[in-house]
C-alpha cells in the first residue's frame, strides 16, 4: 500500500556542518523524477481542456443503465492526508447471512475521454508518484482531488464492482455496473483501525451514528473472511516496513515506520475482491492483467527457508511458502521486515500483461489468485482508467477501444513506469532520511545486519526505522547480527548515512 503525502513546502539543512546550503527536497524530488523518465509538468493544454470539463462537467442523470445509489451509507477509508479519493464501500446484510459488498469506484473517464490532452499525459505518466514532500499527480490535481475524487457530501459518478460473501468468505455471485454515488463520511487508516482493534475512542463521525458503526463492523466482519481465505489458499503475509516522513516548521525531524491496521486490511480484502471480480467480467475480452509470475528463483526461497532452519517443496507453493512467512513472524519479529525483502525480491516484481480471451491466467502469485487486474485507483493509476473504458464498452456492447497492440504497450510502459516510481520514492526516501538524522550525529543506535557486499556492510537502525552504511566495524559481521551503530555522517544530496561500530 502506498503512503500519500499532502504536498508540502520543504527546506532543510544538514545540521552537521553550518556550512551547508539549503537543501531544497522538492527539486531534488523533480530532478530525480526527470532521471528515472518522468514528466512532472503537465502540457501546455490542460488548462484548456480543464475549462472545458468545468464548462461541460458529466451529466448525473440515472437511468437503467445507471443506478442511483445516493441514498446508501457509503464511507471511504483512506490515508490521513488524502484527497484523491478513488473508492467507497458499503455492504449489506442478506437475509440467508450472506453479505453483499460494493465497491464504488471514481468514474475518471467520464472527465477524460481517450485520447484527449490529458489522458495522452496520463497515458506516459502512468501513475502518480509520492515522494513524501511533494507529490507528482498523473492527473491535474483539480480533478484527481477534486471534480473526479469521491469526495464527501456531493454527487460522483462511479462505476460500482458488487459481490456476494458467504459465511466461508467466498464470492457468491458479482456483477459491475454504474451509479451515481454520494460519499457520507471520509474516514481515515489511522482513526478507523484503532476503533476496531478497541485501542481508542471512535471518531467523532463514527460515533454520531450508530449505523455507520455498524456498516463499518460489518465490513471489518466480511473483510476477515476474505482474508482467512486468503492466506488459507497462499496470499503472502509480507510486511516491507514502509516508512514516511515526520515534518515540523518545514523540517524532517523524523521518520515513522507505517504499520498496518485492520482499517488498511479492510480496504486491501475489499480491492483485492475487486479486482478479481473485474478481471473475471473482463474475460471475454482483451485486456490487463496485474501478475507476479511463479518465482524462476525459487531454490533461493528454498535455501532462505533452509538458513531460518525450515524447509519448502522443491517447486514453488505460497501456500507453503506463506506458513513459513507466518511462522517466522511470530519467532523472530524484528528481522521479518528483512525477511519480507528478500522474500520479495526473489519472488520477482509484478507487472502489466495484455489477455486475450481463451489466455492462460498468468496470475497473481502473491495474492494466490488466477484472475487479478487494476481497475479500483483510476485518479492515481493509468491502468485503472483503462480497465474502466473497458467495463464500460462491455456494458454498452461496444467494440473494445483499445486493439491489442495498444494494450500490449500500455502494459509495458506501466510495468516500466512503476519499476520507475519505486525508485523514485526509494530514493527520496534515502534523503529524507538523511535530513530527519542530520541532527543526530555523534548518536548511538540499536542496529541489526541487513547485508553484507563487496562494497561494504549495511545496517538498519531499529528506531527510527532506516538503513545506512557501516563505514567501520564491519568485518566478521553476518546478515542478522544486532550491534550498537554510532552515526557519523549523513549528505541529504545523496542520501547517504554511514554509522561504525559503537
Amino acid at each position: 500500500m502506498c503512503s500519500r503525502i499532502s504536498r508540502v513546502s520543504l527546506f532543510g539543512t544538514t545540521m552537521n556542518d553550518p556550512r551547508t546550503p539549503s537543501i531544497d527536497l522538492q527539486a531534488i524530488a523533480r530532478q530525480v523524477m526527470q532521471e528515472q523518465g518522468f514528466e512532472p509538468n503537465f502540457p501546455p493544454e490542460t488548462q484548456q481542456q480543464l475549462n472545458e470539463i468545468n464548462a461541460h462537467p458529466p451529466q448525473l442523470t440515472t437511468s437503467d443503465k445507471v443506478r442511483d445509489l445516493r441514498n446508501l451509507l457509503w464511507s471511504s477509508i483512506d490515508n490521513d492526508t488524502s484527497k484523491d479519493l478513488d473508492q467507497i464501500e458499503v455492504a449489506e446484510r442478506l437475509p440467508n447471512g450472506d453479505v453483499k459488498v460494493m465497491i464504488g469506484i471514481a468514474d475518471v473517464d467520464a472527465f477524460v475521454a481517450k485520447g484527449t490532452v490529458i489522458d495522452q499525459h496520463a497515458e506516459r505518466e502512468t501513475t502518480s508518484v509520492y515522494t513524501g514532500v511533494s507529490i507528482f499527480p498523473m492527473l491535474p490535481n483539480e480533478l484527481s482531488t477534486g471534480a473526479s475524487s469521491l469526495l464527501p457530501d456531493v454527487d460522483r459518478p462511479a462505476v460500482v464492482t458488487e459481490f456476494v460473501v458467504n459465511a466461508k468468505g467466498t464470492l457468491d455471485s458479482s456483477s459491475v455496473y454504474r451509479a451515481v454515488v454520494r460519499n457520507k463520511a471520509q474516514l481515515t487508516y489511522n482513526a478507523v483501525g484503532a476503533w476496531l482493534e478497541g485501542t481508542a475512542a471512535a471518531p467523532p463521525k463514527v460515533a454520531a451514528s450508530a449505523e455507520l458503526q455498524a456498516q463499518l463492523k460489518l465490513q471489518d466482519e466480511v473483510a476477515q473472511k476474505l482474508k482467512k481465505l486468503r492466506y488459507e489458499n497462499g496470499a503472502l503475509n509480507i510486511d516491507t516496513a514502509e516508512v514516511v516522513p515526520l515534518l515540523l516548521n518545514q523540517q524532517v525531524m523524523d521518520v515513522v515506520r507505517v504499520t498496518k491496521n485492520r482499517a488498511t486490511d479492510l480496504i486491501e480484502d475489499f480491492m483485492v475482491a475487486a479486482n478479481g471480480v473485474v478481471a473475471r467480467f473482463l474475460e471475454k475480452v482483451s485486456s490487463l492483467r496485474r501478475i507476479v509470475r511463479t518465482p524462476a528463483h525459487w531454490d533461493g526461497i528454498v535455501r532462505l527457508a533452509a538458513a531460518q532452519g525450515e524447509k519448502l517443496p522443491a517447486t514453488p507453493d505460497s501456500k507453503a511458502l506463506n506458513d513459513f512467512l507466518v511462522k517466522r513472524k511470530a519467532a523472530d519479529p524484528d528481522h521479518f521486515a528483512d525477511l519480507s525483502l528478500a522474500v520479495i525480491k526473489l519472488v520477482g516484481p509484478g507487472e502489466y500483461i495484455l489477455e486475450r480471451p481463451g489466455d492462460t491466467p498468468e496470475g497473481h502469485f502473491g495474492l494466490a489468485v488466477q484472475d487479478y487486474t487494476h481497475s479500483t485507483a483510476p485518479n492515481r493509476r493509468f491502468p485503472d482508467v483503462v480497465t474502466q473504458r473497458l467495463i464500460k464498452a462491455v456494458l454498452d456492447g461496444k467494440p473494445n477501444p483499445y486493439s491489442d497492440t495498444d494494450l500490449a504497450a500500455i502494459a509495458s510502459n506501466c510495468t516500466q513506469k512503476g519499476d520507475a516510481a519505486r525508485k523514485v520514492e526509494r530514493e527520496m526516501s534515502k534523503r529524507l532520511s538523511a535530513m530527519a538524522m542530520s541532527h543526530r550525529i555523534g548518536e548511538t543506535f540499536d542496529a541489526m545486519v541487513t547485508g553484507v557486499t563487496p562494497k561494504g556492510t549495511f545496517v538498519r537502525v531499529v528506531q527510527p526505522h532506516m538503513e545506512g552504511f557501516l563505514a567501520q566495524g564491519g568485518q566478521g559481521l553476518h546478515v542478522g547480527d544486532k550491534l550498537r551503530a554510532k552515526l557519523t555522517r549523513t549528505d541529504v544530496q545523496r542520501g547517504f548515512i554511514d554509522f561504525v561500530k559503537a
